[in-house]
């Protein structure tokens, strides 16, 4: 038997817990392959499935409290630390504070199901101020549905080998190499999405500068700040000009966009990725004077320029 593999089988659940404890504390590297392959040894009555999923979730939920104490304590700020961590980071901030707008707690139950969302979930739970008791039932629920979700692909991979002896026996040889593999396949996957999705973000987005001489010049631009209600918490003021709207009520009201002048966009996501997106988005509606403003809102803050009270959102 292969060292690596009797030293899983010997130290299973601990290497579990252990490394589903560093990825949801924000290190990407993603125990999927860990979780499948423990599955598989559970066909094989090397590990004890109720043991795996008991490693996860205890792993999870110390990893999910440190960060929702952090959410509560320091807001918006860890959130935005999470997503840059995280190889998801161009679409976690929105997709998570959409699912808890439109789930509330209920969300923690998917949230592992989503790609960097699940990093950012407790932060976000700590933030809105949500009671650490029901935190504490749903997330505990999401983790297990997600663990056992994975755990039982693997076993279900372990039950077909199971029928194969010598399928078994070949992939107990090469262990290290599929594990490898399965490893190394997620991180190229995920890396590639966030080159290409980046790659159309720096080819789009406005200087702060150059936002900053058109309104000084008197130049007609219509600023659309596409923040979520949450991030208004820790400072409620905009850039000035500004339309408050969610990338849903934009999409609804894109008839009302001006098409003879320039739109600008931000938020306060990591690499701007929430006002690249609605941008991709216009443009394939056919409006093509947008662009995302680069560093959104804390780079136009960072920069010293006006900034004025945020007035009730209201239609363009």
């Amino acid at each position: 038997m292969p060292i690596a593999l009797d030293f899983i089988i010997k130290y299973g659940y601990w290497v579990v817990f252990l490394w589903v404890l560093t990825e949801q504390l924000g290190v990407p590297i993603p125990s999927t392959p860990l979780l499948l392959t423990a599955g598989t040894l559970t066909a094989t009555h090397q590990l004890r499935l109720p043991f795996v999923l008991a490693a996860a979730l205890g792993a999870s939920l110390i990893a999910d409290t440190t960060w929702y104490v952090f959410g509560r304590r320091y807001g918006s700020a860890m959130v935005r630390l999470m997503c840059r961590l995280s190889f998801e980071s161009t679409a976690c901030v929105r997709k998570t504070e959409l699912y808890f707008t439109k789930s509330g707690a209920t969300a923690l139950l998917a949230a592992k199901f989503v790609p960097g969302l699940g990093s950012v979930a407790a932060p976000i739970a700590g933030q809105i101020g949500m009671p650490y008791g029901k935190f504490l039932l749903c997330d505990a629920g999401g983790i297990l549905l997600w663990s056992l979700t994975v755990v039982l692909g693997g076993r279900f991979f372990g039950d077909i080998l199971k029928r194969n002896p010598d399928a078994l026996s070949w992939t107990a040889h090469f262990f290290v190499a599929i594990f490898a593999l399965l490893l190394i396949g997620f991180l190229v996957y995920r890396m590639l999405r966030r080159r290409a999705f980046l790659r159309s973000v720096r080819m789009a987005r406005l200087e702060p500068t150059e936002l900053k001489q058109m309104i000084d010049g008197g130049q007609p631009v219509f600023i659309v700040d596409l923040r979520h209600p949450l991030d208004y918490l820790p400072d409620p003021r905009t850039l000035p000009g500004a339309l408050s709207l969610t990338p849903d009520k934009l999409v609804e009201q894109s008839d009302r966009i001006p098409r003879d002048q320039e739109i600008v966009l931000f938020c306060t996501c990591p690499s701007e990725a929430t006002a690249a997106k609605m941008t991709l988005r216009l443009r394939g509606m056919g409006i093509h004077r947008v662009r995302p403003l680069r560093g959104g809102y804390d780079e136009w803050k960072r920069l010293g320029y006006p900034l004025v009270d945020i007035q009730t959102p209201t239609a363009a």
